[in-house]
């Protein structure tokens, strides 16, 4: 069950921020700019949104630290579900920015933030598996957001598409308040789903003060801790290229390719199921190889995706559609791995409530990345993808280098 909502928080925030908001994002500048050209202002927006959200992920860490993930990602999910209604509605690019500020800081929080805090108590020695089933909510959402959003934009219009969508968000709040509990504790079952036996002996019973449970951190410790800064920016940079590529990949099929919408969304679709079976993969190969070796495969392998997209060639574009299927979800994976595998499950909370904004303001910047390329390239995506590629390669540099 738990697996389920945290998947399902995962859906709504890559279908209401990256994927789905981008892939209208000229239909919402056509209905708010009066041009559809004017696309990549909106993808500006969104970056600057993202921006601003970080602020709310501080509020909501320390939130999440008092009354539990239980409550906040409940909470999180149907401010996030109000506050879409405005996305879409948004009169100009101000206000735009403003509700799409606080719907991604709430739904990402849900999901990362809080979610993350959720895997780490539920599975401490299963993360990398379990992640690997909770990001199968990405592909889904490419699977299945974006063309439901494009159907319920071409039949009710921008302004009154988002209400099927925030009415599910609202929805699934209010069923993580009721039944989501924060440890596995409060159903009778032990981490990992393990036996009284196995969790004496293998796991860290003890329990301590606050600042034993906050794993001996502090905001100031954990600011000054190279490895924070070095998580937060390997994980980040990974989002960057995951996000920037399936958030523009229609507007890639179609310009890049010369596929029709309704084609490219099919295309886009196919991959995303592709990356089902993907996550998965991930996760199994995060469970057997470590999380660090596990994130170099996925640094070389996203980066030649890329660049095959890049040669502008029918035959590299439909090798880098299958391989960037099944990538898709991995990025969200380390996301929560890494710093589990690094900082470990006492004051998970802690580490996260510091990290997981300082990885929101990078993964904000493949927006300002899109938006710059495509108002320099009138349009044009296809050199955001070499960028993403070279930051995926220089990544897997730095994790080579960072310490075990």
């Amino acid at each position: 069950f738990h697996i389920i909502y945290m998947m399902l928080m995962f859906w709504f925030y890559v279908g209401m921020i990256n994927d789905g908001s981008n892939n209208i994002a000229g239909k919402i500048a056509e209905h708010m700019l009066g041009s559809a050209k004017m696309a990549g202002t909106i993808s500006t927006c969104n970056s600057i949104a993202g921006i601003i959200g970080v602020a709310l992920f501080i509020v909501i860490g320390i939130l999440n630290r008092k009354i539990g993930s239980r409550y906040m990602s409940g909470i999180n999910c149907i401010i996030a579900g109000i506050t879409y209604i405005g996305v879409l509605n948004a009169p100009n690019p101000v206000v735009y920015t403003i509700m799409m500020a606080v719907t991604c800081g709430t739904i990402m929080s849900a999901g990362y933030l809080c979610g993350g805090v959720l895997v780490a108590n539920w599975f401490p020695k299963k993360k990398g598996i379990v992640m690997g089933y909770t990001t199968m909510g990405h592909n889904l959402a490419t699977a299945i957001y974006v063309p439901l959003i494009l159907f319920l934009v071409g039949r009710f219009g921008v302004t009154r598409a988002c209400y099927p969508i925030s009415i599910g968000c609202i929805i699934l709040g209010i069923v993580g308040i009721l039944f989501v509990r924060d440890t596995p504790f409060e159903r009778g079952y032990y981490p990992d789903h393990v036996s009284k036996e196995v969790y004496d002996e293998f796991y860290d019973t003890s329990e301590g003060a606050d600042s034993d449970k906050n794993g001996g951190w502090t905001i100031g410790k954990l600011l000054k801790c190279d490895q924070v800064w070095i998580v937060a920016l390997v994980t980040g940079v990974f989002q960057i290229c995951s996000v920037g590529t399936m958030s523009q990949m229609i507007n890639r099929t179609t310009n890049g390719f010369g596929f029709s919408i309704t084609v490219a969304a099919s295309i886009m679709s196919a991959c995303a199921i592709v990356g089902v079976v993907g996550s998965f993969l991930i996760g199994v190969l995060d469970q057997k190889l470590g999380t660090k070796k596990a994130m170099i495969v996925f640094g070389c392998w996203y980066a030649c995706a890329l660049l095959f997209n890049f040669t502008d060639t029918m035959a590299g574009f439909w090798i880098s559609i299958v391989m960037i299927g099944i990538g898709i979800g991995g990025s969200a994976n380390f996301t929560t791995s890494l710093p589990a595998s690094v900082f470990g499950r006492k004051g998970f909370d802690k580490v996260n409530s510091v990290l997981f904004p300082i990885q929101g303001i990078i993964t904000a910047l493949t927006f300002a990345i899109n938006g710059a390329v495509m108002n320099m390239t009138g349009g044009n995506i296809r050199y955001a993808y070499a960028i993403d590629a070279c930051l995926a390669l220089i990544n897997v540099i730095v994790i080579i280098c960072k310490r075990s």
